[in-house]
């Protein structure tokens, strides 16, 4: 099996990761800290924003199993692509929406997508990933740890045929 990586920002990670968990071809997930200008930030320093990072969700997929636009309709099923440096409850440029690509082919496919169905105007991130730093393991996983946590993800959005 060849599994794809991207990387999937949108607004607090604890709810993004536990949504992806539960679908289908989605093989691991690691919240961490992405597209920053500090190395190894901290929570606490991301949460400052001063280190410019956004709460991202690094997801290994089976490209088979799901398609890279079926995550990006998953996406957009839960944030809210016009969103300033918002999603749900959670405010700051560390909340910001995006979607970042390690492999070129990518950003096409993701940018063709997003012109479908989005159209203009939108303001989440399509850009290559810079850096990507794991989160704590306190963050990892959080929402399982943690079932009556915070979170601004609906998991109801996900349909039966979806789900793992």
């Amino acid at each position: 099996m060849k599994t794809k990586i991207i990387y999937i920002a949108g607004g607090c990670f604890w709810g993004v990761e536990a949504y992806y968990k539960k679908l289908k071809g989605i093989i691991s997930t690691k919240v961490g800290y992405a597209n920053g200008t500090t190395k190894n930030p901290t929570y606490k320093e991301v949460k400052s924003q001063q280190s410019k990072h956004v709460e991202c969700v690094k997801l290994e997929y089976d490209p088979e199993v799901i398609s890279l636009e079926k995550i990006c309709e998953h996406f957009l099923r839960f944030v809210d692509p016009y969103s300033v440096n918002m999603q749900g409850e959670d405010e700051g440029i560390q909340y910001r929406s995006g979607i970042y690509f390690v492999d070129l082919e990518d950003e096409k496919i993701i940018k063709d997508y997003f012109s479908k169905v989005v159209k203009d105007n939108y303001v989440t991130e399509i850009k290559k990933l810079d850096n990507f730093y794991e989160g704590e393991e306190f963050h990892q996983n959080y929402l399982d740890k943690n079932p009556n946590g915070y979170c601004h993800v609906n998991l109801n959005l996900i349909k039966p045929g979806e789900l793992k």
